[in-house]
């Protein structure tokens, strides 16, 4: 049977009464003949609540797990001794950018099968991706949908809406201001729409065009369109740290809004529409603001003793994707296009000419090096702005601190001599990248019970360069390091961080825990050998230790190896809850649980 793009059929006795009879069907064939497709025994079995670990085995039919317990009489088509390993529920990335409007060329959607397999990723153990983050979204709904539906893939996928795409389909271009009522209304309809296409919640993009400038009043009257649905929400907050990414000293002369103001925000969005709101990828961003999480937490402590339904999502590193395009000069100061810009030869934009214009003018380098200044300690001080590419090879590896320091100069004047004596034709002159979080606020936010862990990261092949660590090895670094070694929680709470909290956010009732009845996604790891193996450096590296994972009942990692399968299927709610339509030979559409 293949996912069908029908609509669901509006029955419900039928539908509950052969879900009933499927189970019943599965259990008593362990039952009677003592026979399974797969057992896994022998393991510490980790179900997914965070409760301590217990011996137990696992018993697999087709793609469910039909039984947790005690199997030494059972027999099984496959039988893995996992003695010594931990058996847990298959991950779920509340936070992924696999696809998505950005993403799915190279993505989900891609036609290059090794893409859509998405080994980077289930090599982490992850078996479902919730994509159209950050309020981008394709339009329609229904035809990303279909689109992810005719193709095979390797992870299961969670649709949500883009509020920042609903905006641009309301006002266009007319974006750098509130919406309108009417325009409100509309957009209320879109997600609509979007929700009964198959969306599981929204998410949104306030640090970003077009997000940035909507109200806050505007948010909540469309995150009041999915909690009928329920609907989760998933927010970018306007700004991570001090002060939003698009913040320059020279060009703001407010007070820009901070971290603070952003969570107080979600909270505000859960408290007034009882929708589940998560805080995404929460840090406090540059040098100057860490320690910050001491507050945030104890803002969300609170909300959530008065009843605000408020999470977070983390990804384990200390540097952020925006890190990875780090450029020290401010804009204003390189023009690249326009009447008189500066220009080498074959046309190309000569930026250390600009900037060389620029410090000709002692009110301008004022403006300049404050900007500059400003930047460096954003992303987490002269120290840990690193060099990753440069035509001078001798600066890759080193920081923008250690070369200031070789020379005698300052941070701001080695920045300023990066441009001028890097490649003139880049911004900056040299791609660096910021280690911008620490681990003073990393491991109080990693510890709370409302983190869940997210790799807001992508689809990677080795000949895409250089890219973020965390699309290779988030999840096993958050148990292997961050538990294991420092100790910051549990290995059972990282897994529950990363199985059940994320499912039961999203609605899910057939997944992120190992329970009979439930789907056969799980991972199978080896917590001797757990480990991270991806660098900022070196970051095309698969971790160690994750062993086997099942999605819906097929390897798609066997004996540490990605085998390639795409078993993967689109999960969408109907009125029973999370579930898929599935169509028979026939081409009669009718109701199962999701990935039949």
């Amino acid at each position: 049977m293949r996912i069908a793009t029908s609509r669901r059929p509006s029955g419900l006795s039928w539908n509950t009464a052969a879900l009933g009879v499927l189970c019943l069907t599965l259990f008593t064939a362990g039952d009677l003949f003592g026979q399974y497709d797969l057992i896994i025994r022998g393991a510490r079995l980790m179900d997914g609540s965070g409760n301590p670990w217990r011996h137990a085995d696992v018993g697999v039919v087709g793609d469910r797990i039909v039984e947790v317990g005690d199997l030494a009489g059972a027999t099984a088509a496959r039988v893995i001794d996992a003695s010594g390993r931990v058996v847990a529920p298959g991950f779920v990335d509340l936070h992924s950018h696999a696809d998505g409007p950005n993403y799915g060329p190279r993505g989900l959607r891609s036609p290059d099968a090794r893409r859509r397999a998405a080994a980077n990723l289930v090599m982490q153990g992850i078996t479902t991706v919730v994509v159209n983050q950050d309020g981008r979204s394709l339009w329609p709904i229904a035809s990303q949908r279909s689109q992810l539906e005719s193709n095979a893939i390797g992870p299961n996928v969670i649709l949500m809406i883009g509020h920042g795409t609903v905006r641009r389909e309301v006002m266009g271009d007319d974006f750098r201001r509130p919406a309108t009522e009417d325009e409100v209304r509309r957009m209320r309809a879109l997600v609509r729409q979007g929700m009964d296409d198959g969306a599981m919640g929204m998410t949104a993009g306030l640090e970003y065009a077009p997000g940035r400038w909507s109200e806050t009043s505007e948010v909540i009257a469309l995150v009041e369109e999915i909690v009928p649905y329920n609907g989760a929400y998933v927010s970018h907050e306007r700004s991570e740290g001090a002060d939003p990414m698009w913040y320059w000293p020279s060009e703001f002369a407010g007070r820009p809004p901070s971290l603070m103001d952003a969570v107080m925000e979600t909270i505000a969005v859960g408290e007034a529409t009882g929708a589940r709101v998560v805080a995404s990828h929460i840090k406090a961003k540059g040098a100057n603001f860490w320690g910050a999480s001491s507050t945030i937490i104890r803002m969300i402590n609170e909300a959530r003793a008065r009843g605000v339904q408020v999470y977070a999502d983390q990804y384990p590193y200390a540097t952020t994707g925006s890190d990875g395009s780090t450029v020290l000069i401010p804009r204003w100061a390189m023009r690249s296009e326009g009447a008189g810009r500066r220009t080498q030869g074959g046309g190309r934009p000569d930026f250390a000419a600009e900037l060389r214009t620029v410090l000709e003018n002692d009110s301008l380098t004022r403006v300049l090096r404050k900007d500059i200044e400003h930047e460096i300690y954003r992303r987490g001080g002269p120290m840990r702005v690193m060099i990753m590419e440069a035509d001078n090879e001798g600066w890759v590896g080193k920081s923008v601190g250690e070369l200031a320091v070789e020379r005698g100069i300052s941070a701001v004047d080695m920045a300023i001599a990066l441009q001028l004596e890097g490649n003139r034709g880049r911004r900056g002159g040299v791609g660096t990248r910021g280690l911008s979080l620490s681990d003073d606020d990393i491991e109080p936010y990693a510890a709370q019970e409302w983190t869940m862990t997210a790799t807001d990261g992508w689809v990677s092949l080795p000949e895409d360069g250089l890219t973020h660590p965390r699309v290779y090895g988030t999840f096993p670094r958050k148990i292997a390091h961050y538990a294991m070694e420092r100790g910051v929680l549990s290995v059972e709470s990282a897994v529950r961080s990363s199985s059940s909290l994320p499912a039961e956010v999203m609605g899910l009732n057939d997944r992120g825990w190992l329970r009979p009845g439930y789907k056969a996604d799980i991972v199978v790891f080896d917590p001797a050998r757990l480990r991270d193996k991806a660098t900022i450096f070196e970051p095309h590296q698969y971790s160690d230790g994750i062993e086997f994972v099942l999605i819906n009942g097929k390897f798609v990692v066997d004996g540490g190896e990605a085998t390639m399968a795409m078993p993967g299927r689109v999960l969408v709610r109907d009125e029973e809850g999370t579930r898929v339509l599935v169509r028979d030979e026939e081409g009669t559409s009718s109701t199962g649980s999701a990935g039949n």
